[in-house]
């Protein structure tokens, strides 16, 4: 199941870019930049750059999330992020003998579907064990047996390196990600969008749910496109804005 965490974030991050706009903005100086950045003023300057569309301040704010229950198919898309950090589960020191699996809502609504799709990841398994514990024992075996400590732990690294080959997209991880704030605007912008892909969008979605609550004026314009204007998919519109625009902003 999908769990996302705020485990982190630069400390007071609006206030941090309030100062970073009042540096472009006003003739402040290094010893007075966060002298006066009360509360309001804070959300003044920060206003002001969500009105005027000037992002770089944000950049020097970050959010750091732990992530998981979510398949390999993600991890894919969201690598594709490029200005971020990421941190994954390793499937070569992490054996995944008895490996958990993200089940796409629509395969869960079809008993047909639903079928074949846990007798093929219960076959996967087994062919994974069973590859695993082959290619375990040539290794073990190359390294000179279990009279040499250590090889047992190294065998079956090796083993895992390459069993792992045939696990599928639907294969649980876990992921820590590090984004700034102006990265963040434009992975909400894109994932909370309702082309999407289900499994990022709902996570995208939970994200902003938990960067509103740490930082809700940075936040207060962020998700998709149309959640404040005009959708910006042309023809390839959902067609459902106001459906978005109602789960974006009971979100506030």
């Amino acid at each position: 199941m999908l769990k996302v965490k705020l485990i982190s974030s630069t400390p007071s991050p609006e206030k941090l870019v309030a100062a970073a706009a009042r540096f472009c903005y006003s003739p402040a100086d290094c010893d007075t930049i966060m002298d006066g950045l009360t509360a309001e003023k804070t959300e003044e300057y920060i206003n002001m750059l969500v009105e005027i569309g000037h992002e770089s301040p944000v950049e020097h704010a970050s959010f750091t999330f732990a992530i998981e229950g979510v398949s390999r198919s993600l991890l894919a898309q969201i690598t594709r992020h490029r200005i971020a950090s990421f941190s994954v589960q390793s499937q070569r020191y992490v054996n995944e003998n008895h490996f958990s699996y993200v089940v796409p809502p629509d395969i869960k609504d079809s008993p047909e579907a639903m079928e074949l799709y846990q007798k093929t990841m219960d076959d996967i398994q087994k062919s994974y064990d069973l590859i695993g514990d082959i290619l375990f024992e040539k290794h073990l075996k190359e390294l000179g047996g279990d009279g040499i400590k250590g090889n047992r732990t190294k065998a079956r690294k090796m083993a895992n390196e390459d069993a792992r080959f045939v696990l599928p997209n639907a294969c649980e991880t876990k992921i820590m990600m590090t984004m700034n704030v102006r990265s963040l605007y434009n992975f909400f912008r894109l994932r909370c969008c309702n082309r999407a892909q289900w499994e990022i969008r709902e996570l995208a979605w939970q994200m902003l749910e938990l960067c509103r609550k740490q930082a809700p004026a940075l936040f207060s314009k962020a998700g998709p496109s149309c959640l404040y204007g005009p959708c910006s998919e042309g023809k390839m519109s959902c067609g459902k804005m106001e459906e978005v625009r109602k789960r974006g902003r009971s979100d506030t």
